[in-house]
């Protein structure tokens, strides 16, 4: 199996990335997975092309997006993305798209081909917090989750795609009051955990994991 392992680099004025940071640290065989690591620029539009031409290049059957979610406490694998970008705050190339569609002709919203449940289970099982979340923004982050499950919907059916957001740095929070963190390392072994799920879950598991985000 070959995963195409995607992050962002770093945006909205900080200086390091968690997610691509922790990506760097994972294995380059996970789980018997080949892993193929992509850095991935925080700008709309680019960022789907950017996947797309690598998913094109090395026709993995996974696609697996990571990307920073601060505030938020623990690895959230995403349920949904939708077609909109609302961005709160300029792209690294200073694109701010207000409440437009990621793509005119695709679906209202497409659905995580990942098996969110069973990551979240292997992620608390190596230790770590973890929860499905119902929300993946309406910033770069929806927007390439979007993009990348538009693209397998419409050109790639046998592959698999999805997303999971993680959380500052400790270095990210140093003046933010309260605010989680968990260490690159951490994040790292999360993302591995949730690999070996995608690697033995063709489909999900049935557990409890409703939440507000």
């Amino acid at each position: 199996m070959k995963i195409l392992l995607t992050a962002f680099d770093p945006f909205g004025g900080a200086d390091v990335n968690p997610a691509m940071e922790a990506v760097k640290l994972v294995k380059n065989s996970v789980a018997g997975a080949d892993i193929i690591k992509l850095e991935v620029p925080t700008v709309f539009g680019k960022s789907i092309d950017t996947v797309e031409a690598a998913m094109k290049e090395h026709m993995p059957d996974v696609v697996f997006c990571i990307g920073q979610a601060g505030g938020r406490f623990g690895l959230h694998p995403e349920r949904v993305a939708i077609n909109v970008d609302d961005a709160r705050i300029p792209d690294n190339e200073g694109k701010q798209p207000i409440d437009i569609p990621v793509f005119d002709d695709g679906e209202p919203a497409y659905f995580s081909l990942l098996p969110v449940k069973a990551m979240v289970q292997a992620i608390r099982g190596a230790g770590l917090p973890s929860s499905v979340s119902n929300t993946a923004g309406t910033f770069v982050c929806n927007h390439l989750m979007y993009g990348v499950l538009y693209h397998i919907h419409k050109s790639y059916p046998s592959m698999r795609g999805g997303f999971m957001h993680v959380p500052y740095s400790p270095q990210q929070t140093v003046n933010l009051a309260d605010a989680p963190s968990m260490s690159i390392e951490n994040i790292a072994k999360g993302i591995e955990a949730a690999i070996s799920a995608i690697v033995y879950n063709d489909t999900d598991i049935r557990a409890v994991g409703g939440k507000e985000f």
